[in-house]
């Protein structure tokens, strides 16, 4: 499995032939979208930075939408979405609604938090279904969605073995990724251009940060 970023909480998760989206950056977006064929899309808010299920398509083969909780099998990939909200782009007295995702590839059991704003939006059905995490996405910004602090306890607290931060500005020297970083005592991070895992390449890991550089092209 090669899991790669592009900017916000879009990435792309790529296993044999097969390619699954998360969040891509729709192109009514002030951050530049990232276009790339895929077969499963993944959309966690309905929100221009997060919904670009179109920047996803593959000539005139359209990937698979997955915008709302629910359980799905598609292809042999099996998901699960859970309802939580968020306050990210958010009016003030509205509320939005945000999905978390649980998949399993290749042995792995990845969960997307997408644009969450709580730890306590977690409801006890997914606190249940999000167990033995092998690969977690955490929003890290504190702009709507969790605070570096509020990210890592949770993450800590889901028993995470590999963590990657999201959506935490357009490079690497925000404040909100140092904090973060520190607050798992990892201010020495490196980030890579890609993480490629086995799940063997998981053994005696637990709660190790992964840093992904966003990719331009």
């Amino acid at each position: 499995m090669i899991i790669s970023y592009q900017g916000v909480e879009s990435f792309k998760i790529q296993f044999g032939d097969t390619i699954v989206a998360y969040n891509p950056v729709s192109k009514d977006s002030k951050f530049k979208p990232t276009k790339f064929g895929a077969d499963i899309v993944l959309i966690s808010t309905n929100h221009e930075d997060l919904n670009g299920a179109d920047q996803a398509s593959r000539g005139d083969r359209e990937a698979f939408l997955i915008n709302s909780p629910g359980e799905y099998e598609v292809g042999g990939v099996f998901v699960r979405g859970f309802l939580t909200h968020t306050e990210y782009g958010v009016r003030s007295g509205e509320e939005k609604n945000n999905t978390v995702y649980a998949m399993n590839l290749e042995g792995m059991n990845l969960c997307f938090l997408g644009a969450i704003r709580s730890a306590e939006d977690l409801q006890a059905d997914a606190k249940e279904a999000l167990d033995d995490i092998d690969v977690l996405f955490v929003p890290i910004s504190g702009n709507g969605v969790l605070a570096p602090d509020e990210a890592y306890k949770l993450a800590v607290k889901l028993e995470a073995k590999i963590i990657i931060p999201m959506h935490y500005g357009e490079d690497i020297s925000t404040t909100a990724l140092k904090q973060f970083l520190k607050e798992g005592g990892e201010e020495g991070v490196k980030p890579v251009d890609k993480l490629t895992l086995k799940k063997k390449d998981l053994e005696g890991k637990e709660g190790e940060i992964v840093v992904l550089s966003a990719s331009t092209s």
